[in-house]
Order: structure tokens, then C-alpha cells, then sequence
């Protein structure tokens, strides 16, 4: 059960992945990527390969983790005996997929990821608005000390870790990194988004670091604002979204440009709440 589950985890990857560069990649590697993808899924048995692509015609997410007895997609609340089948099935290495009765797609159980820890807060608090959804002045790195790809993720996985939005940084890290190793996040205008998804149990976290040397992240890409991401697996396709708000944010000149000025923690938080009061609501 447990290669074919991968096997899918593998074909979900690349088929956002994909998604990914058609929205924000100059589109060089859209052929290699969609030739990956169909690979994949003619590797897989046919009557789970056929139920696949009936899945992928509604949504890129079709196979989803089970996490504290729910759907991390939908959100449903799985029956006892699903539950156990689901990790039974894990357990005994056993061929059949469990769907979820909600949404229809595979479920499996996530154990190996990192979880996020952070904060929820009341319905009774203010209402946090734009960028401030999604990040905060703890999870800011002005002048990074990482010369390269690894070591910049090392260091912004740790400040997650360090300011508790995660349980985990070496879990995130090693994601990250094979992430990375299938295509790289880096961008023209000295960008580079690495991220990890299926970090369930809150929301999606952004940690920024700004390199005026730049980070070698990859041949052709050196990094001077990096953004990483801890993706819970049911925003998905929001990442998208507000990825390319980042970028339009930095592609502007000004922008790049004061938040490489940014010497603490605070100077570089403010400004990246100016440089994405419009791009990011």
C-alpha cells in the first residue's frame, strides 16, 4: 500500500508543481513537466489510474491526508472504523484505497510531516488583514547568513520552529529540499519561494530572509528575497494565488529595494506590509 500511495503523493506533486510554473515559471520546463506527469500516471495500476483521472478533471488534490481523525481537505469527520481501515491499510501494506465519503479522494495517513503549532486565535479578535494572515515580524530575516539554497532553507525553517508555528524544522527542511530538487522556486528578479506542503493543523505560515550578496539557489538563479512556505495540503491552490501576488509585489523595484534596506526584524516587517498592502488581501 505504501508504494502505491507514494506513487501518488509523487504524480500530486508534479501535477502542482506544474500548476505552479504555469502561473509563475517563464514556462521552459511546462513540456518536461506534463511528459513527467503522464509517465506517473500511466505507472499506475489502470483501474486506480482511470479513478485518478476522473479525480484530477475537479481538482489537482486528489489524495488527501487523514489528520486527527478527519479529511484534511474537506474537513469531515471520518468514521471510527474508517479511521482504522485507513491506518490499517497503511500498516498492513494492503492494495485497496480508502476514499473519503465527503470529497472522493484517496485518503491516506500522514505521520512522517512537520505540524504547524501556532497560535489560532479567537473569533472574538480583530480580524488580521493582508500579508499579517499569513506571517509576522518573528518570522522576519533581515541579512541572512546563508551563502546557499540548503542553508537559506535551514535557517527559515528554524525561524518557524524557533517562533513555534511548527513542531518540526529538520522535517521541513528535508521537504523543502527534495521539493527543490525536482524544480527550483528561484525567480528572475532575484526571488525564490521554497515551500513544503501538508504541514496540516493551521494555516499557511511565510518566512522571509533577504540576502544582499545573494543565495546561490540555483545555477541559474541567485536569491536575494526568499519566501518559504509552510502549505497546509487544503490551500493548495491559494499558495498559487498569493505567490503571484508576492511577485508582482517584487517585481517592483522599490520594493526589492527597501526591504533589502531592512536591517531588523521590525524595519523589514513594515516593509513588506507596505510592499503587499495591494497585492495581498
Amino acid at each position: 500500500m505504501q508504494s502505491l500511495i507514494n506513487h501518488l503523493l509523487q504524480l500530486q506533486e508534479l501535477v502542482l508543481i506544474l500548476d505552479e510554473h504555469r502561473a509563475t515559471g517563464d514556462g521552459s520546463h511546462l513540456e518536461r513537466l506534463a511528459h513527467d506527469v503522464e509517465a506517473l500516471s500511466d505507472g499506475l495500476p489502470v483501474p486506480t489510474r482511470d479513478f485518478v483521472r476522473r479525480l484530477l478533471k475537479n481538482d489537482h488534490i486528489f489524495i488527501a491526508p487523514m489528520y486527527n481523525g478527519a479529511c484534511a481537505i474537506c474537513g469531515m469527520r471520518l468514521p471510527i472504523g474508517m479511521i482504522q481501515s485507513v491506518r490499517q491499510a497503511h500498516d498492513l501494506q494492503s492494495d485497496d484505497l480508502h476514499t473519503c465519503p465527503s470529497c472522493a479522494r484517496i485518503l491516506y495517513e500522514a505521520s512522517e510531516s512537520a505540524h504547524w503549532t501556532g497560535v489560532t486565535h479567537s473569533r472574538t479578535e480583530p480580524r488580521k488583514m493582508g500579508i499579517a494572515r499569513f506571517s509576522s515580524q518573528t518570522l522576519m530575516i533581515p541579512n541572512m547568513k546563508a551563502a546557499k539554497r540548503d542553508d537559506a532553507i535551514i535557517e527559515l525553517a528554524n525561524a518557524m520552529q524557533d517562533a513555534k508555528f511548527v513542531d518540526d524544522a529538520s522535517k521541513l527542511v528535508s521537504a523543502a529540499i527534495e521539493r527543490e530538487n525536482i524544480l527550483s522556486t528561484g525567480m528572475e528578479n532575484g526571488l525564490a519561494f521554497p515551500h513544503v506542503r501538508g504541514v496540516e493543523g493551521g494555516g499557511l505560515t511565510l518566512a522571509l530572509g533577504t540576502s544582499r550578496k545573494g543565495i546561490a539557489f540555483d545555477p541559474e538563479h541567485k536569491a536575494n528575497i526568499v519566501c518559504f512556505l509552510a502549505i497546509p495540503t487544503a490551500v493548495s491552490a491559494f499558495y498559487l494565488r498569493l505567490v503571484a501576488g508576492l511577485s508582482d509585489s517584487f517585481g517592483k523595484a522599490q520594493n526589492r529595494a527597501s526591504l533589502l534596506a531592512a536591517n531588523d526584524q521590525d524595519s523589514l516587517w513594515k516593509a513588506l506590509v507596505k510592499a503587499t498592502r495591494y497585492s495581498v488581501k
